[in-house]
């Protein structure tokens, strides 16, 4: 990596058109010395994502007693909606930062959310601003489709067949969305830590990023400045991804420091095993619900017995 996380034009693989070898290539490389990479030529339209950015500013700029009709103790057990700052914790130390959790929008009649299975079931949408549930849902979907497809460069890099994550790892993918916003130092009192050294724990995110920066890679050289690059993804593989590769891939630790002055937003989209994923000791389901209840444990313990699916707010579930 260098000084420098490197930029993939991953357009072959998400076009089939173009030099697929060579990008598998390039992915190659990148995952096993560092982890971590940028993509562009992925074909996530601009105005969508300009779209996505505005209308989580809105959000975030508004009251907390309104933030909170969608807080995610609403989601029962669908660990959707949004915390405020310290609400998170990285290694058992709070966040500075506070954010929106989003996934996959399932109908109760889905039989994992008829279950009362984690993770699963519908979205907490604010009532301000209103055009923020279609947004979230169309990014979600061009997020999955890209990641899908980045995932083939990552099978052939790994000498697989193309379609090897897709038909045994993510035909039915666990996909996770979140927003964060890092407000800026000075209106914390401290010296803008966000996110301590953590590495992902599941298998592809891809990171949409404001212009601020603040995200640090521990690179073989120390740690390394990721720098916004317009129009691009920056793409990290999770801890799921280099046991699945037999560590020879890299789940590479990273932080985040927002000394920019200014407030930072991030949109990070988590790529995951289907539920049912055999991963070599149990299920991904089981590993990831493991993982997931240290981040809000407060949160995981009023959720252990609650009734079956997830709770709906009266308001604000839109």
């Amino acid at each position: 990596m260098g000084d420098a996380v490197p930029v993939i034009d991953v357009a072959p693989l998400v076009t089939g058109i173009g030099d697929v070898d060579g990008v598998a290539r390039d992915i190659d490389v990148a995952s096993r010395d560092d982890g971590f990479f940028s993509i562009v030529g992925h074909g996530v339209d601009p105005a969508l994502v300009a779209r996505l950015d505005a209308l989580c500013r809105e959000f975030f700029a508004l009251p907390e007693d309104e933030k909170a009709e969608i807080a995610m103790a609403r989601g029962g057990r669908a660990w959707r909606g949004w915390f405020p700052v310290g609400g998170e914790l990285t290694s058992g130390v709070p966040d500075r930062k506070e954010g929106i959790y989003f996934g996959a929008e399932l109908e109760p009649t889905h039989p994992l959310v008829a279950a009362g299975t984690g993770l699963h079931g519908a979205n907490l949408f604010p009532r301000r601003p209103s055009g923020l549930r279609d947004v979230v849902l169309a990014y979600i979907d061009d997020l999955t489709r890209v990641g899908q497809a980045v995932l083939t460069g990552v099978a052939l890099g790994l000498g697989r067949p193309a379609s090897w994550f897709v038909e045994r790892v993510t035909a039915d993918p666990l996909v996770l969305f979140r927003v964060f916003r890092y407000p800026p130092a000075a209106a914390l009192g401290d010296d803008g830590w966000g996110v301590g050294e953590h590495t992902d724990y599941g298998l592809l995110t891809l990171l949409g990023q404001d212009a601020n920066g603040g995200l640090q890679v521990r690179g073989t050289a120390g740690w390394v400045e990721v720098d916004p690059v317009p129009g691009a993804f920056v793409c990290n593989l999770g801890d799921m991804l280099e046991r699945l590769s037999g560590g020879v891939y890299r789940s590479t630790p990273h932080r985040v420091r927002n000394t920019s002055g200014a407030e930072r937003l991030s949109f990070p989209f988590f790529l995951d095993p289907s539920w049912d994923t055999d991963v070599g000791d149990g299920t991904y389901g089981d590993y990831i619900l493991s993982k997931v209840a240290k981040v809000f444990p407060a949160l995981a313990d009023a959720t252990a017995t609650a009734p079956t699916g997830p709770a709906r707010p009266g308001t604000g579930a839109r």
